[in-house]
């Protein structure tokens, strides 16, 4: 496959058999040249689980200290919250007219947050909600009563995070016009939340590979133990 001359310089610049120092792999993508628009700064972290086993599906949330760059609609879905989620800066809030926008093919948001009391008529959309990510779940914090919290904490940067089918997680950290120091501190906020919810179950190697990456940049794998 043909690559642009853009690409194969930045590729010049990263040496794959290497691990870098966390500040050093994020240096090399800042000094990479950009494309037309603020890339996002990505982490694809592969862990020593197996995921196929109820114990081992790690997943989470992670709340970054500087936030991930990116603007969060927010849909809140609730019966006696409506004025509160608004006034927390929910894009959306309200319950049977989205529940039927939502049967008919609407999902453009980003974050879909529930009060528990309507999970049952949330649950019925599970087809259409779960394979795009949008289910509310406790364990995700997109499940509570304190829906201002949960507005405030996901337009601040809070993210959820679950390992795929073949152990990896992939996360946004930032924007790559983002200073480093604030990429720096999202990332190691990634990494120490990852470590926390290392399952019991698991054996050997935890943390295995760390790499990060622009949305139209090379890829740098980072020591670990830089982090750790």
């Amino acid at each position: 496959m043909k690559i642009s001359k853009r690409v194969e310089r930045n590729n010049q610049k990263v040496d794959k058999r290497k691990e870098y120092t966390l500040r050093e792999a994020l240096q090399i993508l800042k000094e990479c040249e950009s494309a037309k628009f603020d890339e996002t700064v990505e982490a694809h972290v592969n862990l020593g689980v197996d995921p196929r086993h109820a114990d081992q599906n790690v997943r989470g949330t992670v709340s970054y200290p500087y936030g991930t760059g990116r603007k969060v609609r927010v849909l809140v879905l609730t019966k006696s919250k409506v004025e509160e989620a608004l006034a927390a800066g929910a894009d959306y809030a309200g319950l049977e007219e989205y529940l039927e926008k939502i049967q008919n093919g609407w999902t453009e948001v980003d974050v879909i947050i529930a009060t528990p009391d309507v999970m049952g008529q949330v649950g019925k959309l599970g087809k259409i909600l779960g394979p795009k990510g949008l289910m509310p779940n406790p364990k995700s914090g997109t499940v509570t009563n304190d829906v201002a919290a949960a507005v405030k904490e996901v337009k601040a940067g809070r993210v959820e995070v679950r390992v795929d089918k073949n152990g990896i997680i992939h996360t946004p950290v930032g924007k790559k016009s983002f200073p480093v120091e604030n990429l720096e501190e999202n990332v190691k906020t990634l990494v120490h939340t990852l470590m926390r919810l290392r399952p019991a179950t698991a054996k050997g190697v935890y943390l295995q590979k760390l790499t990060l990456t622009t949305t139209m940049g090379p890829g740098v794998r980072v020591d670990r133990n830089t982090i750790l």
